[in-house]
């Protein structure tokens, strides 16, 4: 950000924090504290400490945290701008209330507060914008803007030669990550070198080990748990190509965007998904990369072959995709124009100086 100084706020612990980020956590204030802001989304400390902090805008990222921070920006009588990312406009109200988590429910219970407050709903994708709609919030405020990526950071790889295929996610069922392993199970056979690096974890780590071995092809994947933003980029450098296949989940989540497969894209590399979700504005089907449909092993080994025999191909597409990642997606772009949304929204824009 160039106009305003960022202070980061969760409700719990904050861990590896950088020295120089200004943080505020909810947990600090006590055990009392944090079972009052989760059950009454209130906390009296978190507005005074705000408030000394002259915080002129808030940002919840995900409409659940913007139901919760709705109060406090009340109290503080500031502008909330809340960003929508995918389960949260995806999963239906029942579902989320038959989930039993307590903001879940309250996320249902309390929306209406959020859709009356918020100044404005930022969405992932166009995908997501009309599913926030059909969801109940206020289409004149919902505007789409994702989330950028450094062009300037993440800069095209090298080739390789080695047919790998690398999967960054976190491991539920949304990723679809059994997908990938039963399409590679297919690659396999068909290219008898090709590997498969799996960054990220989550519940299903177990299951999906288990399911590489009923296939045969536990001695050719890697699973790498989860891993620091600089590891995961040279986890994609070191790979051909890079496979998202997210499919609808029981609950009904679907993926906002894909950020990863834009960071593929920014390194050079030919990114392979679903279509799915927003996932087909982040991948130009035939362009960029490819889209198979959802659940579908032998379409996703098809498009990954493709890719993996023929080297020309891969560096086609992945350099159209850094084209399209440097003109659609930029990082710097995208912050400018969340920052020009902030400064529309707030009573004094030419301050010199503004907490976030």
């Amino acid at each position: 950000m160039r106009t305003f100084r960022p202070l980061f706020l969760a409700r719990d612990t904050i861990v590896r924090a950088p020295a120089s980020i200004d943080s505020v956590s909810i947990a600090d204030f006590g055990k009392r504290a944090t079972t009052s802001y989760l059950l009454t989304r209130r906390s009296e400390p978190l507005v005074k400490a705000l408030a000394e902090r002259g915080v002129t805008i808030l940002h919840a990222h995900f409409g659940v945290e913007g139901v919760y921070i709705t109060p406090t920006a009340k109290a503080l009588g500031v502008p909330l701008v809340t960003t929508l990312h995918g389960f949260d406009v995806t999963i239906t109200k029942k579902q989320l209330i038959a989930s039993k988590k307590p903001s879940w429910i309250n996320y249902v219970t309390w929306r209406n507060s959020l859709f009356e407050a918020g100044a404005s709903f930022v969405c992932v994708s166009e995908y997501i914008r009309r599913r926030a709609i059909e969801w109940g919030y206020p289409a004149e405020r919902a505007v789409v803007l994702p989330i950028g990526v450094d062009t300037d950071v993440i800069k095209p790889a090298p080739f390789v030669e080695t047919p790998r295929i690398v999967h960054v996610a976190r491991l539920v069922e949304v990723k679809g990550t059994a997908d990938l392993l039963r399409a590679f199970a297919t690659v396999r056979r068909a290219l008898a070198s090709a590997e498969l690096v799996i960054v990220g974890d989550g519940p299903l780590r177990a299951q999906l080990g288990e399911l590489a071995a009923q296939l045969g092809v536990a001695d050719a994947v890697r699973f790498l748990g989860a891993l620091p933003h600089t590891e995961v980029l040279t986890q994609i450098g070191a790979a051909q190509v890079l496979c998202l296949p997210s499919a609808t989940a029981a609950n009904g989540a679907q993926e906002g965007l894909g950020l990863v497969l834009l960071e593929a894209a920014a390194s050079g590399r030919p990114v392979i998904g679903t279509d799915h979700g927003g996932i087909p504005e982040a991948v130009v089907d035939g362009v960029t990369g490819y889209l198979a449909p959802e659940r579908d092993p032998a379409a996703l080994a098809e498009r990954l072959l493709a890719v993996l025999t023929d080297p020309g191909l891969g560096e086609r597409l992945g350099a159209a995709g850094r084209a399209m990642v440097e003109s659609r997606y930029d990082l710097r772009t995208q912050t400018a124009k969340l920052e020009a949304l902030y400064r529309s929204l707030i009573p004094d824009p030419g301050a010199a100086e503004r907490h976030v």
